[in-house]
């Protein structure tokens, strides 16, 4: 039976864990080796590593640190940033990745979506589209948000899924790092647009947050990054996670 799932989302730079707002203001809070050692033993659901230099620094994966994270880790993993090729792919897969993410290398050149889906599988394949709302509707943007894109969300989320994408994220720029709650108007319009499993990211503050993503639209990915990383109103850097067993429902 299919169920939600609680994910925490953790930004790599320069060797370490921080933590943005509206993707700026980067903030340390940790070592990536310790915090998997604690979401080990929280039984995590599934842990995503986003290398948030990467691209935009047009170099390719720290594949040394992936392998010692996937070393250390018991539980699945998923990882972006500056993944290009389904070769890179395959490497991180053979490292202990059960997932890549891809995004501005999608958008450039789709066809990397079939590519990788013919090479590790299509459940091993996720895309990960940074949203921003707009006068009209929602946004695309790359290179940590600075970039517009003109492609639309529809058609993306669309040829995403029937390129072979295993999984759609949708990042929300202007609730990243805020933990107010999710935009339930954007999961409601990606979740008409797409069958393939959806996770959503940005906003989530509480699990009640997440409660409502999934009485929203049904069994999805609800991840998170502060709320798995700071407590309190001064957002002390605590890491840690909560998932209690009555927030996941059987499919709708």
């Amino acid at each position: 039976m299919l169920r939600s799932r609680i994910t925490p989302v953790l930004l790599m730079s320069d060797g370490g864990l921080v933590k943005t707002q509206k993707f700026k203001d980067a903030k340390y809070v940790g070592d990536p080796l310790n915090a998997v050692k604690i979401f080990n033993e929280k039984q995590v659901d599934e842990l995503t590593f986003l290398d948030i230099d990467a691209s935009a620094q047009g170099r390719e994966p720290d594949f040394a640190r992936l392998r010692s994270i996937a070393v250390e880790s018991r539980m699945p993993l998923c990882y972006g940033g500056g993944v290009t090729s389904a070769a890179q792919a395959t490497r991180l897969i053979g490292l202990g990745f059960e997932k890549v993410s891809v995004s501005s290398a999608a958008l450039a050149r789709p066809q990397l979506i079939r590519e990788m889906a013919d090479a590790v599988g299509r459940q091993s394949v996720v895309v990960t589209l940074d949203v921003r709302k707009m006068l009209f509707g929602y946004g695309l943007h790359t290179n940590n948000g600075k970039t517009k894109q003109k492609q639309s969300l529809a058609d993306l989320c669309q040829q995403a899924a029937e390129l072979g994408a295993g999984e759609i994220v949708i990042n929300n720029i202007d609730r990243d790092g805020m933990m107010t709650g999710y935009d339930l108007d954007l999961a409601r319009q990606v979740r008409r647009l797409v069958e393939c499993p959806l996770s959503f990211v940005g906003g989530a503050g509480t699990v009640d947050h997440m409660q409502a993503l999934i009485d929203a639209v049904g069994v999805v990915g609800a991840a998170a990054g502060s709320m798995f990383v700071f407590k309190g109103q001064y957002r002390a850097v605590l890491i840690n996670y909560q998932k209690p067993a009555n927030l996941f429902g059987a499919a709708h």
